[in-house]
Order: structure tokens, then C-alpha cells, then sequence
């Protein structure tokens, strides 16, 4: 994919992420969650650009570090959403005000690890994006499914089996 066509899918997935997190719904604890990192990551790993072959060392280097901040802001990502049952057993989520704070931050730290490495000339892909955001949405997904196994059910409520 190009870069102009990976910044653009990354950008829509981002709105509609977001936008989703901040409108209470049902959990889906199903095959949805896994799809979309799962997509993401495919389209990211198939490029042969992902590290550059000039700077292969501070490349690796950068994209682990970025792979790690995805891992840390998806674990804050996924305790800032608001869990609860509803009366019926199932488990509902809503973003909160710290869920846009953990993304503003993610793409503060995303923006800085991108100075860091036009600053050594490292060239950099849409590619690393994807792979971070494929890796940000599989971990909030996790520890959010993770949190949702372990509420009490509501009063009035059966717990579900």
C-alpha cells in the first residue's frame, strides 16, 4: 500500500475508533475484536519498507520502542473505559474523558518517536502505524475483555455462563 493510502486508513480507523469508544454498547467479546488488528497487522507486516534497509539498527530500535509505548497506552487505553452489566447480564462500555486523554497522549508520543527518527533520517512508513495501531487495538481489547470477566453481575441480574 502506499503511504498516502496507509495514513488514510489509519486516520479513518482512529475516527471510528474513537467515535465508537465514546457511545455506550454492548461488549462484544466475539471474532469483531480480533478482526480488525488482525487486518491491520497483515496490511502492515506485508510491507518490505517497514524497517529501513539504510538505517536497519535505529529502525528496529524505533519501531520496538514505539511497539512498547503501544503496548503501555493500550493497557491505559483499556482501564479507561467505563464497564458495567446491564440489567440483562451483558456487559456495556463507554469511553471516558480519560479514554481521550490516553489517545491524545498515544499520538503525542507517536509524534515525538516520528521526530526522533526524521531527526536521525531514518525513513519511516504508514506501514509502522498501522502495525502500532493493529498492536494498540489488540491490547486494549484484551485487557478491556480481561476486566469485563471479572465484574460482579448487576443487582437483579443472573451472571452469564
Amino acid at each position: 500500500m502506499t503511504a498516502l493510502a496507509n495514513v488514510l486508513v489509519i486516520i479513518v480507523v482512529m475516527v471510528l475508533v474513537v467515535q465508537r469508544q465514546m457511545r455506550a454498547q454492548r461488549l462484544d467479546s466475539g471474532r469483531r475484536t480480533w478482526l480488525l488488528p488482525v487486518l491491520l497487522g497483515a496490511l502492515a507486516l506485508r510491507d518490505p519498507q517497514l524497517v529501513d534497509r539504510a538505517h536497519p539498527g535505529t529502525s528496529v530500535a524505533l519501531l520496538a520502542c514505539s511497539l512498547l509505548a503501544v503496548l503501555a497506552m493500550g493497557c491505559v487505553w483499556g482501564w479507561t473505559v467505563r464497564l458495567w452489566r446491564g440489567e440483562d447480564g451483558a456487559v456495556w462500555a463507554k469511553g471516558t474523558r480519560a479514554t481521550v486523554a490516553a489517545w491524545s497522549g498515544m499520538i503525542a508520543i507517536r509524534l515525538g518517536l516520528f521526530g526522533i527518527g526524521a531527526a536521525l533520517h531514518v525513513h519511516q512508513t504508514g506501514s509502522a502505524l498501522l502495525l502500532g495501531l493493529a498492536v494498540l487495538l489488540l491490547v486494549r481489547s484484551l485487557v478491556v475483555n480481561w476486566r469485563a470477566r471479572t465484574l460482579e453481575p448487576s443487582y437483579g441480574a443472573t451472571a452469564a455462563h
